[in-house]
């Protein structure tokens, strides 16, 4: 059949339709280049404007946009292939789809290609959340192919009806998840996919924890086997740099041996529950004591995986919260805690000269005054810092004095180096916020943090943190309130702290037993009932087993007589007319029959309102005692829907 000979669809379904691809086009704005979401809303408005007039969209048009699409693709992106091209373009022909769609095959069409687009968003988070988003972007959709059934009911019934369905959708999904084999690598880690979200890496330059400062997501979860430290010690080391090119620290390469520690007063148990990092830096607070199971230690007494971490990984430490972490410095070590590169910011080395030649050698007193220096020379807090030029640190100390925990970091380890004094920078997680439903620690992407260690005499390695002089507060509340500085209270407010506890007690959840539900999980539960999800004849009797009996179930509730369901319609919908007419003052009498009684009635109203009640009393008869029950189903819904709308 020729497309001019194939039946148009009626407004209804392409409006829905319509509905589902701006849906579609919703769920992926956050991750589209600036220039494709108004265009795209603008086609998709005057696509349905055209339709609804009854116009073809201009093919000549339409070939040209098609062309023009996959070029600005490239031009962005460079290539068509991965994850944020692909979607570029899967949501562009989408709305491209629109154009075209002149019958009902094309709603068919259309429909499958917005359901596809729509499960691409998924790559992009799994939050419980973006999945509820997915699942309403469907219901409009389900209601275009709906509308496209011949008797299709009122938008309203069958936006209702199509509710239903995903509802009843929901336990078979579970089942497939459930049963169905899990792939050893999830899809969003093929590769290409690995610029997702990574926290803190081993590389440190101007703008790097910046770009996490900015970003609540959770980072992990913790769960200790006492009380939350208080906030000033939550200090979560992932990993030490060393080495400083001038323009970023990194970890070096240079073999050291396992720093030594002496533990003071009683170790602190907890568990962390690790967001997808695709890494292996693992974060522990300061300071562990024994590597997890899986694990190891760096030189540094940071905590390295063996394998980059692809999905949630939970692991249990020991640490000390005072200790002396190597008492003494070897010759390798002190090179390193005082490596400078050539000619670099020499008016910082110049502050450090001064300060060495004032104070001698108390490495105590140099790092109060550079400590002093932050605190009382102008510098400040911000996550939005100027740019710095070739000499990084003498632009911040003596020009731009803004930044945030990785400019005071980098420049106070410096000026300490600088001064003859051993030191290098940590950058892990500070702060973290304390869910009061489920008593755990919630830490941030925004609470990414940089702080210094210097070598002190006696003392070992010293934690010191220079944000802290510049910015108390963003040790006692955090980065995202300390950046907010006088908006801070709202975001401290007891009904929102509330709701976020609550909020993210659901998340962590869905978490754990969904987005972490991986192939080892899987055969964990599986087994239990005696399913191999390996052999795949176990997992085609289990599957088929229970579907059978879903689909048993579903088959007795379709062939049960439907006259009591239909009567049951009838009845709820003639009670409310029945009601809404005792406020109108006409009451039936005892023992009248429904019929006598709205006949009554029609006899009092205008010819208007007569004529309708008494179609509504001829209908309800012919239903309640002439209807076959095969036929009445329909029929009783769609009188149950003239009777609601009914005014007398």
């Amino acid at each position: 059949m020729s497309a001019a000979a194939q039946p148009r669809p009626d407004l209804r379904s392409f409006t829905l339709l319509s509905l589902g691809v701006a849906a579609a086009l919703a769920l992926h704005l956050p991750h589209l280049p600036l220039w494709l979401p108004p265009p795209l809303l603008l086609l998709i408005a005057w696509r349905w404007l055209g339709f609804s007039r009854g116009r073809r969209f201009p093919a000549l048009l339409r070939y040209a946009l098609i062309l023009a699409l996959p070029l600005g693709v490239i031009a962005t992106y460079g290539t068509l292939f991965g994850r944020l091209p692909g979607a570029a373009l899967a949501v562009g022909l989408l709305a491209l789809k629109l154009t075209e769609t002149e019958t009902r095959r094309d709603v068919h069409i259309g429909v499958a290609v917005a359901a596809f687009t729509l499960m691409s968003a998924l790559l992009f988070g799994q939050s419980l959340l973006m999945t509820l988003l997915v699942c309403a972007a469907l219901w409009p959709l389900l209601a275009a192919l709906t509308a496209l059934q011949p008797g299709a009911g009122a938008t309203r019934m069958l936006l209702r009806e199509d509710a239903l369905r995903l509802a009843l959708a929901v336990p078979v999904a579970l089942l497939a998840f459930v049963l169905i084999p899990r792939l050893a690598t999830p899809l969003w880690g093929a590769p290409g996919l690995a610029q997702a979200r990574t926290g803190i890496s081993a590389r440190m330059s101007p703008g790097a924890i910046g770009q996490l400062l900015i970003d609540d997501n959770p980072a992990f979860r913790v769960g200790f086997d006492g009380a939350i430290p208080p906030r000033a010690q939550r200090y979560f080391r992932a990993v030490v740099l060393w080495h400083f090119d001038g323009h970023a620290w990194t970890p070096g390469d240079a073999p050291l041996p396992l720093e030594p520690i002496a533990a003071q007063g009683a170790p602190l148990h907890y568990t962390i529950n690790l967001e997808t990092t695709r890494q292996t830096l693992l974060p522990a607070l300061d300071m562990p004591l024994q590597p997890p199971a899986g694990t190891r230690f760096s030189a540094a007494r940071t905590l390295l995986a063996a394998q980059p971490v692809d999905h949630g990984l939970r692991y249990s430490v020991t640490s000390s919260m005072r200790y002396v972490l190597a008492p003494r410095l070897d010759a390798a070590e002190r090179r390193l805690g005082l490596q400078l590169p050539m000619n670099a910011d020499p008016r910082a080395r110049a502050l450090a000269a001064r300060w060495r030649q004032r104070y001698g050698a108390d490495a105590a007193a140099i790092v109060d005054a550079a400590l002093r220096m932050f605190h009382d020379d102008g510098f400040r807090y911000t996550l939005l810092p100027p740019p710095l030029g070739r000499q990084q640190v003498d632009d911040f100390l003596f020009d731009t004095r803004a930044g945030f925990c990785e400019h005071y970091a980098s420049a106070f380890v410096f000026l300490m180096r600088a001064a003859g004094i051993p030191a290098r920078v940590v950058a892990g997680y500070q702060g973290g916020y304390a869910n009061r439903v489920a008593g755990y620690l919630l830490v941030r992407q925004s609470d990414a943090h940089a702080w210094a260690e210097v070598w002190l005499q006696g003392h070992g390695w010293t934690r010191v943190d220079p944000t802290a002089a510049v910015r108390p507060d963003r040790i006692s509340l955090g980065a995202t309130a300390a950046a907010q500085g006088s908006g801070a209270p709202w975001y401290l407010s007891g009904w929102w702290l509330g709701l976020r506890d609550r909020i993210d007690v659901i998340n962590r959840l869905w978490d754990q037993a969904v987005v972490g539900f991986n192939a080892l999980r899987q055969r964990g539960l599986l087994a239990r009932f005696g399913v191999d999800p390996e052999r795949w004849q176990s997992v085609a009797l289990a599957l088929g087993g229970v579907l059978g009996v879903v689909m048993a179930v579903g088959l007795a509730l379709a062939l049960r007589e439907p006259a009591a369901a239909t009567d049951d319609v009838l009845g709820r919908a003639f009670a409310r007319l029945e009601r809404r007419l005792a406020r109108a003052g006409h009451r039936r009498g005892a023992g009248e029959a429904p019929v006598a009684f709205l006949t009554r009635v029609a006899a009092a109203l205008p010819a208007d309102g007569a004529g309708q009640l008494r179609r509504l009393s001829t209908e309800f008869a012919r239903l309640r005692y002439a209807c076959t029950p095969s036929a009445s189903a329909l029929a009783a819904r769609n009188w149950a829907r003239r009777a609601r709308e009914f005014r007398p």
